[in-house]
């Protein structure tokens, strides 16, 4: 049975996340409602890299599903994109092995959040980024982010309300914050994220740039384990999947 690779991008901001949830708009619905469409009423289950929250958005989220019909995998984009809203587009679509799986293959996810660094809001932009009117050290904010590069245990960076089973240990291969104008850009590259990690990350790094926590503080954080430490989760609306990235890659 042929197995189908897509790339897609969606904006968050009317999702209620992007697993399926009774009664709720999700982009997994919508996807899998496409999908049922040109299967001709049958359901098709659609795997993903991972799930975002309600109003995070999507650049390049990673899914896969199989299918009994026999369609070039380059044209499943059209096929897809006709029966979509306008809030999702898959970018790319391909044939790939029996054995991909878009979950389970990931080597390393790519995040960015946006910050809106102006006195004033930017109403045409509320939904695409995080409006913070307070003055910020850029300098400290981009010293907190060396100290979270690396290995380390992320329990105090993540949410209180995750699931995960087996230890907290991650590994962030890049972390950087730059300005260009009144807007911030946070990266955040690694092979693993706990649930909320990332929106944690940027409310501590946040609060650095105000001068409320030091940059040093960042190691003692680490091995105390106590989400009480760290700063509230930033909203989903800055937040973006970027890019996922697998060995074939």
């Amino acid at each position: 049975m042929p197995k189908i690779k897509c790339i897609i991008a969606y904006d968050g901001s009317t999702f209620h996340g992007f697993q399926v949830q009774p009664g709720k708009r999700t982009v997994q619905g919508e996807v899998e409602k496409a999908l049922e469409q040109i299967h001709k009423g049958e359901k098709v289950r659609i795997q993903a890299s991972g799930r975002t929250d309600a109003g995070v958005h999507g650049k390049g989220q990673t899914i896969h599903f199989e299918t009994g019909l026999y369609i070039p995998g380059n044209s499943w984009k059209r096929a897809l994109n006709t029966l979509l809203p306008a809030d999702i587009f898959v970018i790319e679509t391909e044939a790939v092995s029996d054995d991909f799986h878009a979950r389970y293959h990931v080597i390393e996810k790519e995040y960015r959040y946006y910050v809106l660094n102006t006195v004033d809001p930017d109403i045409f932009n509320r939904n695409y980024s995080y409006h913070f009117p307070y003055r910020l050290d850029i300098d400290a904010i981009q010293e907190a982010c060396r100290y979270l590069e690396g290995t380390h245990d992320f329990t105090t960076f993540s949410s209180a309300k995750a699931t995960v089973k087996g230890d907290r240990v991650r590994t962030l291969i890049e972390v950087s914050c730059k300005k260009d104008g009144d807007r911030l850009e946070f990266i955040f590259r690694g092979k693993g994220f706990l649930y909320n990690m990332v929106r944690i990350l940027v409310g501590t790094l946040l609060d650095i740039g105000q001068g409320r926590i030091a940059p040093t503080a960042i190691p003692m954080m680490f091995e105390q384990k106590d989400r009480q430490l760290a700063s509230k989760t930033a909203p989903a609306q800055g937040l973006y999947l970027w890019r996922v990235r697998y060995p074939e890659d």
